[in-house]
């Protein structure tokens, strides 16, 4: 007995692992050799591409296409009709081998935000809905525009923080929680 649920409409292929508690929703495709952790969400019309990797509790909103190349940590919130790449200059008639994008643990990419291939996201950053990304993302970083520019830096619980004290190491925090993060040498970095 399956431990986790499709809806009669999804299509799946042989060969794709699904976790315990993960809903598969209406009109979804997963092709084959993808993996699906445990209690993830794969909203309506999403589309999984070969050998995709999908983190537990990773939350894939309606109408995102996650193609091949691409791999998601766990934690990770896909917004509504986001897009991923994986070819940088794609022609009909030419194939060329996937470029690679690996998107953090616990990040967030906002709605319509689209995400060009070999750019990174790193863990808990945050992609503002619209954004366009044309660069590795670090982590705790927000990126708003296009392209995407570093406009702030975000907490683990998805707030953005505050600076709290400008040295030549900077320290801010959040002020939904008691976390503290540490800013040198161009990385932010938790304060445990």
């Amino acid at each position: 007995m399956n431990d986790f649920q499709v809806h009669d409409s999804a299509f799946i292929d042989e060969g794709v692992h699904i976790g315990s508690g993960t809903y598969i929703w209406h009109f979804c495709h997963v092709m084959e050799g993808a993996y699906i952790g445990d209690n993830c969400s794969l909203g309506q019309n999403v589309f999984v591409g070969r050998n995709v990797s999908i983190g537990d509790g990773t939350r894939i909103q309606n109408n995102v296409s996650v193609f091949e190349g691409v791999s998601i940590d766990s934690g990770v919130f896909l917004g509504p009709s986001c897009v991923f790449t994986n070819d940088l200059n794609p022609r009909a008639g030419i194939h060329r081998p996937t470029v690679e994008t690996h998107v953090g643990f616990g990040s967030t990419i906002g709605a319509n935000a689209t995400i060009i291939c070999g750019n990174d996201i790193g863990k808990h950053s945050f992609i503002a809905a619209g954004t366009v990304v044309t660069k590795t993302v670090p982590d705790f970083a927000l990126l708003i525009g296009n392209p995407g520019k570093v406009t702030g830096w975000m907490c683990v619980c998805g707030e953005k923080l505050k600076l709290q004290s400008r040295t030549v190491e900077r320290i801010f925090h959040c002020e939904k929680c008691p976390e503290t993060y540490l800013f040198s040498d161009g990385v932010l970095k938790h304060i445990d």
